[in-house]
């Protein structure tokens, strides 16, 4: 919200976002009840002529442009080794814990997430069955497809439970300038609703 606020291009809210980051960390209750439960996040910045996805861990953070095609975003960290903007000291926080050796090429989400990350897009997970729902509409995703998608219960996309998902957006971001953007948003805890 405060990239929306203040930043106007996707590239610019990435900058406000880890900003923040580095300044106040991240953390607290991620539930209204009174299980301790806290994650990192990751996030979806996108414009009209770009978008990005940026992924955190503490206060380390990688971000990868969104060159074409579909992208999503998880329970997971999904940025490998295309990583377009990085925390300063990413690499030599990873190789002063051990773990990265230095030589290898550098995976974000194997190294901060112990992540098998040959295996995301092919075992059974949110981040998979969202990487499948998305790359089979591909080329043809409307506002209604998205909405689909988001309401998804078999794939675990629209959790219930304990960790329910407690609301969906989806965004038109026209690239002409003269055309509107579009923005529907969940009115209820449910996106199936």
């Amino acid at each position: 919200r405060l990239g929306l606020e203040r930043a106007d291009t996707a590239e610019k809210a990435l900058t406000v976002i880890v900003d923040l980051l580095e300044k106040y960390g991240q953390g607290g209750n991620c539930m209204e009840s009174h299980m301790t439960f806290t994650y990192h996040n990751s996030f979806l910045i996108a414009d009209r002529k770009e978008a990005w996805v940026l992924e955190t861990s503490g206060k380390y953070w990688a971000a990868e442009k969104v060159e074409g095609g579909v992208r999503n975003i998880s329970n997971q960290l999904s940025i490998t080794t295309k990583i377009d903007r990085q925390h300063p000291k990413l690499k030599e926080y990873a190789k002063t814990n051990g773990w990265w050796d230095g030589e290898k090429e550098f995976d974000f989400a194997a190294t901060y997430s112990y992540v098998n990350t040959a295996r995301m897009t092919t075992t059974r997970g949110r981040y998979c069955e969202g990487y499948k729902l998305l790359n089979k509409h591909k080329g043809s995703i409307t506002s209604e497809i998205m909405m689909e998608i988001l309401r998804d219960k078999e794939s675990g996309i629209n959790m219930e439970g304990g960790f329910m998902t407690t609301g969906s957006m989806v965004s038109v971001l026209p690239q002409q300038p003269n055309l509107p953007c579009i923005h529907y948003f969940t009115g209820t805890p449910d996106p199936a609703r």
